[in-house]
């Protein structure tokens, strides 16, 4: 959709934020977390343990979310609430009296059906289900930074998510296999509901935005010979997200929803909330733009002096670093990133205790 064919709203609406966390070395947690995994152990659906992906990776804490809440209080002042969602844990230096804070614990809004869950996706879709979440909000994971000033405009414009809509085929990859599925999965849901070609002539603005990357507006012409959709890209950063959209997912897609809530750990079989972003999409309910231009997304390695440069010289509005699954020196890159943090945001905030 067009800029220009927003209809503007007067009303000053309100746009929440929503961060899950995990403290992935609480001791106790890990107990827990491991006295359910053997109560699996007799499980035979395969959703719950050949093809789950629960390493370690997924839930190691690199101290960055003090910074998340420092960008979000410097960055982008006019956020209404901070929905903060764990599983009962409270960072020791978080200030959990403070007005713009909702502290959400899971079992505060997914059904008991559902619990415990160690599964991000299980966690996610079921986000409308927050005690006073505005219908408009944004979703950050807790590896994310915001390093300069964000307007709502560039998340939200007249009540639609600003979002690219980009395709690119799912790849088989072996290094991810739970992955590779679960985007397979996402583009499946859509295909049920949409048909490519005909969305790709209804609104051909969505798709040739020429303000895209060149590669995927390259991509986004290459896939018309291709009646069927391949896949999505998936822009790895904060999500622009209606609390309307995940009630008619709910209602449409009710089976898909309700199973990857049921899977307690993360699991091929699920679908994640990037599908709710792409129906946004394909319903022409959303503004196109390039919003990769706003994001420096970096993978863990030991070759860090990138993820440093890019945190200091604050080059991108965010960054994201990404977690992977192989060894690299943890202790010594989670300081180099923590001090690189440290020199942008010198000065505790609001939401952090003396």
């Amino acid at each position: 959709m067009k800029r220009s064919e927003i209809k503007p709203i007067t009303e000053d609406y309100p746009i929440d934020v929503v961060i899950t966390w995990v403290d992935g070395d609480d001791p106790e947690w890990k107990q827990e977390k491991l006295k359910f995994e053997h109560s699996l152990a007799g499980d035979a659906l395969p959703s719950q343990s050949d093809s789950s992906d629960d390493c370690d990776e997924r839930y190691r804490d690199w101290d960055m979310l003090r910074y998340l809440f420092r960008g979000i209080e410097k960055f982008m002042p006019w956020v209404r609430t901070i929905h903060f969602v764990t599983c009962g844990q409270i960072p020791v230096w978080m200030n959990v009296n403070h007005p713009q804070l909702n502290l959400v614990n899971h079992r505060d809004y997914m059904p008991a059906d559902y619990l415990p869950s160690y599964n991000s996706n299980a966690i996610e879709v079921n986000f409308h289900r927050i005690p006073d979440l505005s219908e408009h909000f944004i979703y950050f994971n807790d590896d994310m930074l915001i390093t300069d000033n964000l307007n709502r405009e560039d998340f939200f414009i007249g009540g639609y998510p600003v979002d690219m809509l980009a395709l690119q085929p799912v790849v088989a990859n072996p290094a991810n296999e739970v992955m590779s599925h679960i985007y397979l999965n996402n583009t499946l849901v859509i295909a049920r509901h949409f048909k490519k070609t005909e969305n790709m002539k209804a609104h051909p603005y969505n798709y040739f935005n020429k303000s895209y990357p060149l590669k995927y507006y390259v991509y986004n012409h290459l896939e018309k010979a291709f009646p069927l959709y391949s896949g999505f890209y998936t822009v790895h950063g904060p999500s622009p997200l209606c609390k309307s959209t995940f009630e008619e997912l709910w209602d449409k897609e009710f089976d898909v929803m309700d199973s990857t809530s049921r899977h307690h750990l993360r699991s091929g079989d699920d679908i994640s909330q990037y599908m709710l972003r792409e129906w946004k999409k394909q319903k022409d309910e959303f503004v196109s733009a390039n919003v990769d231009k706003l994001l420096g997304y970096y993978n863990i390695s030991n070759n860090y002096m990138p993820i440093v440069k890019a945190i200091t010289s604050q080059k991108h509005k965010i960054v994201c670093i990404n977690d992977v699954n192989e060894p690299v020196e943890f202790d010594k890159i989670k300081s180099e990133i923590v001090s690189a943090s440290e020199q942008i945001f010198p000065d505790i905030s609001s939401f952090e205790v003396l």
